[in-house]
C-alpha cells in the first residue's frame, strides 16, 4: 500500500482541454506547441489542420507523432485515443506531461473514462485535470447550450479568457455564473489565452484539500443553477467510513445518476489508515489511492463533492451519513 505515491509520481499527468467553439484552444496550443515555455509536453490534437504549426515540425517520428523544435511532442488522432497513448508510452523518456484537446463541441468525458477503465493506460497516465477555456465576449449566447453546461461543469480549471473585450461588470456577473455551475472550478482571466502553464498542467484535479483552503465553507450547502440545475453537492462526514458499505452506496449512486454526475471527487476516511484516500470520477467510472497522512490536528473526516445536474444535497448526504462506521 505504500507504494502508491511512488507509483503516482511514475505515471504521467495527463490534462484534457475543453472549451466551446472559437474559446480561444487553438491559440493556446499553438503557444505551448512552439513557444520557449521550457517544458516538455506531448500535445493530442484532435483539429490538427486547424494548427499552423508544419514549419516549427523538427523530427516526423511516425505517421501521427511529431518532435517539434521545442522540446514539445504533437499529435494527431486519426484512430484510437487509446491506441495513441500507448504509442507515447513507448517514448514517456521524451516528455513530462500530456494534454489532449477535445473538439469544440465535445462531450468531455468519453476522453477523461479514458483513465479509468483501460488497464494500460492507467498503468502509464493518470488524469491530473480538466481544463475549460470559456469565451467571455460570447458564452452568453451558449450559456444554456448542453455541451457548454458539460465543459463547465467537468472543469478542474477555467480559463475565462478575451476578458479585455468584455466589461468588470460582466466578468464578475460570469464568474458568478460560473460557480454557480461549478463551485469547485478555479477561474483564471485571460487574454488570448496567455497563462502561465503551471496554473493548467500538475494541478492535482482531486485535490479537494485545496479548494477547501481557498473555500472553506464549500462543504457546507448546495451550489445550482437555478434555470438548469446544474450545480456542486458538497458532503462531509465526520468519523471513519464502513467501506462495504461506502462502496455498494457510491455504486448505486453511479449506476442511477452517472449519466448526470460529471464529476466526482473527495477524501475518505478509512479505520486504521493514517493517510486519506482519495478519488476522483467521470460519470460512473471511479478511481483512487492513497494520498497524504491526516495532519495531528486535522478533523479526520469524509469530503465527497458531486458536480452535475439534479443533485438532491439532502439524499446524497443521508446516503453518506448512512455509511459511518459505529
Amino acid at each position: 500500500m505504500n507504494s502508491n505515491s511512488t507509483l503516482k509520481e511514475q505515471k504521467t499527468p495527463v490534462t484534457v482541454l475543453t472549451g466551446f467553439l472559437g474559446s480561444g484552444k487553438t491559440t493556446l496550443l499553438n503557444y505551448i506547441l512552439t513557444a520557449q515555455h521550457g517544458k516538455r509536453i506531448a500535445v493530442i490534437e484532435n483539429e490538427y489542420g486547424e494548427i499552423g504549426v508544419d514549419h516549427h515540425i523538427v523530427v516526423n517520428s511516425d505517421e501521427e507523432i511529431f518532435e517539434m523544435n521545442n522540446g514539445c511532442i504533437c499529435c494527431t488522432v486519426r484512430g484510437d485515443l487509446i491506441r495513441i497513448l500507448n504509442q507515447l508510452s513507448k517514448k514517456k523518456d521524451r516528455f513530462d506531461y500530456v494534454l489532449i484537446e477535445t473538439t469544440g463541441m465535445a462531450d468531455p468525458a468519453p476522453v477523461a473514462q479514458t483513465f479509468f477503465v483501460d488497464e494500460d493506460i492507467k498503468k502509464n497516465f493518470r488524469l491530473d485535470g480538466i481544463v475549460t477555456l470559456v469565451d467571455a465576449f460570447h458564452i452568453n449566447q451558449h450559456w444554456d447550450d448542453r455541451e457548454s453546461q458539460q465543459q463547465i461543469g467537468f472543469a478542474d480549471v477555467l480559463l475565462l479568457n478575451k476578458v479585455d473585450l468584455v466589461s468588470p461588470e460582466e466578468i464578475s456577473n460570469l464568474k458568478e455564473k460560473i460557480q454557480s455551475l461549478n463551485g469547485l472550478t478555479k477561474i483564471h482571466e485571460t487574454q488570448k489565452a496567455q497563462i502561465n502553464l503551471d496554473q493548467i498542467l500538475h494541478i492535482g484535479g482531486f485535490d479537494l484539500n485545496r479548494t477547501l483552503e481557498t473555500h472553506p465553507d464549500f462543504l457546507d450547502g448546495t451550489h445550482r443553477h437555478h434555470h438548469q440545475n446544474v450545480g456542486s453537492v458538497g458532503l462531509s462526514m465526520e468519523g471513519f467510513v464502513h467501506i462495504e458499505k461506502f462502496q455498494a452506496w457510491i455504486g448505486q449512486v453511479l449506476q442511477v445518476q452517472g449519466a448526470d454526475i460529471f464529476r466526482s471527487k473527495g477524501i475518505i476516511s478509512l479505520p486504521n489508515e493514517k493517510k486519506k484516500y482519495v478519488f476522483q470520477g467521470v460519470h460512473m467510472q471511479l478511481d483512487g489511492n492513497l494520498g497524504p497522512e491526516w495532519k495531528p490536528d486535522e478533523k479526520v473526516q469524509t469530503q465527497i463533492v458531486f458536480i452535475g445536474r439534479n443533485l438532491n444535497r439532502e439524499v446524497l448526504q443521508a446516503g453518506l451519513n448512512a455509511c459511518r462506521l459505529n
